[in-house]
Parts: C-alpha cells; structure tokens; sequence
C-alpha cells in the first residue's frame, strides 16, 4: 500500500462503539504507524455521548491498548495519533445537531470527507439526509455504509434509496470487510497476473468449487441480533456470494473500481435461481445443538440467553450453487457456512479434474489424486496447490504421493506486516478507489437471489435440522456434494 497523500477529514458516527473501538480505530491507528496518512488528516469521533476531545483521546487510548497489543508503550506513534483525534456529540436523529460539523470546519480547505456510518442502518437515511441539509454531501465528500444493508431486496432498496437521494453512487462506498483481507486481493492477483492458472479456470479442467465460512464461536450473547439474521443474511448474502464472484469473474478489461464490478453483477445475474423444490435439493439448514468444542462442552442454540424455542432461524447453510454461463456450466459451487462448527477457518478449494488417462500402475492409480488449489483466508493467510509427485527411492515401480507446494504470506513477506482487512478498506476510501466496495447493482442482484431461496425456506414447515456443536454441520449437508459423486475437502 502506498501512501496516501492527500489529507481528509475521517468522521466515525457510532465513534464509541464496539465496531469503531475494536476495528477502525485500530485499523487507523496501524495506518498511521506505516505512515499512510496525510501529516493533517484528522480523525473525528460522533456519537450522542458527550464527552471531551480529551475524553475521546483517553478512551481511544484504552482500545488501542486491548486491541493493538503492539501500542502499549508506543511512545513514537500515540503522539502523533492523539493529535489527529477530536470528538463531536451529535445525535443521528437531530438534524440540528449536525451543525457542530461546521464548527469543527470539517471539510474546510476543501478537504475531502469520509463519513463512516458504523451505526445501525435504520439510521443511515436520516444521517445522510442531514449531511446533506448541511451541505455536507459535495462532490469530494463521501459516506461509508456498514452491513447489513437491510434483511432482504425490499429493505435492502429503501434504505440505498434514502442514501442516494442525497449522495451519488460514486460517493457511497459498501463495505464488505471479507474483500479487505490479503488473500482475497490475492485471488485477482493468482488469475489474473499469471499465465499458469487462467487458462486452466473453467468447466473444462475444473470439477468443483467449494467456499466455506467456519466458526467455532455461537451468538455469544447476541441472541435477539442473530436470530433476526441468521446464516444466510449474515454470512451467504454478502461475504461468501462475493468470494464467488471474485472465483467466477470473467478478466476484466482494467483493475479500477466499475471494471470489476461489472464483470462480478454479470456472476450474479448468472447464477442459476433455487427456488420451490430446488430449495430442498440444493440447500440444506441447520440450528446448532450442545456440544463439545476443544473438550469443552459449550450450549446449543436454544440454551443461549434469550432464546426462543419456536426460533427457526439458521445458525448453519449449505448449497449447491450453478452459474449459467460458457464459463461454469455444469460445475457446482458449494458454499457453507456456521456457527459452533468443528474448526474456525475461511478457505476457497478448487478442485480440478482427474487426469484423463494415467498412464501409472494400478497401485499408482489408487494413491493418484486431483490437483487442488486451495486459498486459505483465515486463521492464516496461505495458498497451497496439490500435485502428485514420485516418492523418493529406487524401489520399483512408480510410487507416487500427493504433495502441497505451499505458499505462506507470513513466511514468503517475514519483513512485512499482514494488514488488516479495515486498513486496506479505509486506506481505499481516503484514496477514493470503490473497487473493493459493493455497487448498488450488486447489492441487489445478491439478495434477490437470497430472497427466492429464504422464501422457499418460508413455504414450508419444516425446521432447521439439528447438529452438535463440535461437527461438521447436519448430516444432510454432508450428503449434498456425495450425491454427486464428490466430496467436501476436509472428507
């Protein structure tokens, strides 16, 4: 990442809370440390809590010192960041309140403006409507939404039409924090910036994509959230949709923002509807139940505070998605998700072909396996691509193994700190760069592929199929891909 030059005003609403003292802060914080920001750009705090510059500073302070293990004791860049730090109090929903903008003289000096709402989204129709009663929606001033951007196609649109009435979309950044992580930068980079894998990424070499979203952890005590979202509008809807469309993508004809994001709404036009009986072939749901997780029994579901039994909201979605292009047709995307699950990890497999004749022993053909390209996005950040390879030794015959050729970001760049998703992500918004960010097309596009399948789910009585805490997900979900004839990677 390369400096970025220009100064601008960052104004946080929600500038005291959880997502704002766990990630941007920090996120800044690590930007600043690298020396990616402007000598005068300020960061501005807005919440309706009143409270000092000076108490904002303080308590800043105290995330960075949970949050960011390496500021305790940072004498060199605490300095310089406390300085950028001011506070405003303003409540979202007194428009009056957001004259103390002008005061602070934010955007003054014709500054460019980042105005990051990590409020609720009911809220960011009004914040927006304000800013622009203010006259705080000029050209060079730029509003940055947090998901969920609604609960399904219809929410979803009023809430970007109350955005848009008073900013443009070139001014509205979507954040997805998925599309901010190294890894996932790294998948443009493998297709697109080398000859070896390109002419090799379509239905005929590879067999089966598979995208899968692991979590260890249960609600955590956000029942009442998560029971109004669940699996599919958490987790499918955006992240895991949009890793399909970076895998799927045609190469487009530039890497700026519009160029990409136009190849990525052709994937999600494409993507075959599931819906009525489909739904029942295709997907399969699941609620967690008690369990054991690293010899630790850990609560079901329903044994979390404020639970409903008659709740039958998904902790866990498997499909099987297919796009309807040259490109995939007739290779399956399988894609999951869950809570309470076996292991916590991120990772896309792509599985190619059998060779289609071997040319080995019979004891050779047992032990032959197909290439995989496997791109692991969390706990760490690391590409491995399976080949077959001789066993060393004289013996006779031909004995072959599979062997992974491994490339770890964190041993291959031991000298550079792995960002963080949020650094690259606000880095980008300050630079004005939305190539990284949802359009409103896109937006859209996903939940009303979303929205036929929920409404499937709706149509019938039937509830989400129980697994243990610990597994791997219901039983059926494991059948999904075995009806083919395939298998999920860790099987």
């Amino acid at each position: 990442m390369k400096a970025s030059l220009k100064a601008c005003d960052v104004v946080i609403f929600g500038g005291g809370g959880d997502l704002a003292m766990r990630k941007l802060l920090p996120a800044l914080y690590h930007l600043e440390m690298d020396g990616l920001l402007a000598p005068t750009t300020r960061i501005i705090g807005a919440s309706r809590r009143d409270m000092s510059a000076q108490d904002y500073q303080e308590k800043v302070r105290g995330a960075l010192d949970e949050f960011v293990p390496s500021s305790v004791g940072d004498e060199k860049t605490w300095p310089r960041f406390k300085e950028r730090l001011s506070y405003v109090s303003v409540d979202a929903q007194q428009e009056s309140d957001f004259s103390r903008f002008n005061d602070h003289e934010v955007g003054g000096d014709n500054r460019d403006v980042v105005f990051y709402l990590a409020t609720s989204p009911d809220l960011f129709g009004s914040i927006c409507s304000s800013l622009a009663t203010h006259d705080l929606n000029k050209e060079r001033m730029r509003v940055v939404l947090e998901k969920p951007l609604g609960r399904d196609l219809e929410s979803s649109r009023a809430i970007n039409d109350e955005v848009m009435q008073n900013f443009v979309e070139s001014q509205v950044f979507r954040i997805d924090h998925y599309l901010g992580k190294e890894t996932v930068q790294n998948l443009l980079a493998i297709r697109f910036g080398n000859t070896l894998f390109e002419p090799l990424w379509d239905s005929a070499h590879i067999d089966n994509v598979q995208i899968t979203v692991s979590e260890t952890v249960g609600v955590e005590g956000r029942w009442g959230y998560y029971d109004k979202a669940g699996a599919m509008r958490d987790m499918v809807q955006n992240h895991i949709v949009q890793l399909l469309c970076l895998v799927a993508m045609e190469p487009p004809g530039r890497m700026d923002a519009d160029s990409v994001r136009d190849e990525k709404i052709k994937v999600l036009k494409a993507l075959r509807p599931i819906v009525g009986a489909n739904a029942y072939t295709k997907t399969v749901r699941g609620q967690y139940a008690k369990g054991m997780i690293k010899g630790k029994e850990v609560p079901g579901y329903f044994d979390e505070e404020g639970s409903n039994p008659e709740s039958r909201t998904e902790t866990f979605v498997a499909l099987r998605a297919d796009i309807d292009n040259w490109r995939w047709a007739g290779v399956p995307f399988y894609l999951r998700t869950g809570k309470r699950l076996g292991q916590r990890y991120s990772e896309i497999v792509i599985q190619y072909k059998s060779v289609p004749h071997s040319i080995f022993s019979d004891e050779s053909n047992r032990q032959l396996q197909r290439n995989q390209l496997v791109i692991r996005l969390q706990p760490e950040e690391k590409i491995s691509l399976t080949v077959m390879n001789k066993v060393p030794g004289a013996s006779e015959g031909m004995n072959l193994q599979p062997v992974d050729l491994n490339l770890s970001l964190t041993e291959a760049f031991h000298n550079k700190r792995s960002p963080e998703a949020y650094e690259r992500l606000l880095l980008d918004v300050m630079r004005n760069d939305a190539t990284l960010f949802m359009r409103y097309d896109e937006v859209e596009a996903a939940w009303k592929w979303v929205d036929g399948i929920m409404a499937a789910w709706n149509q019938t009585s039937e509830r989400p199929k129980e697994y243990a805490a610990g597994s791997w997900g219901p039983a059926a979900s494991m059948a999904l891909p075995i009806k083919d004839g395939r298998n999920w990677h860790d099987y």
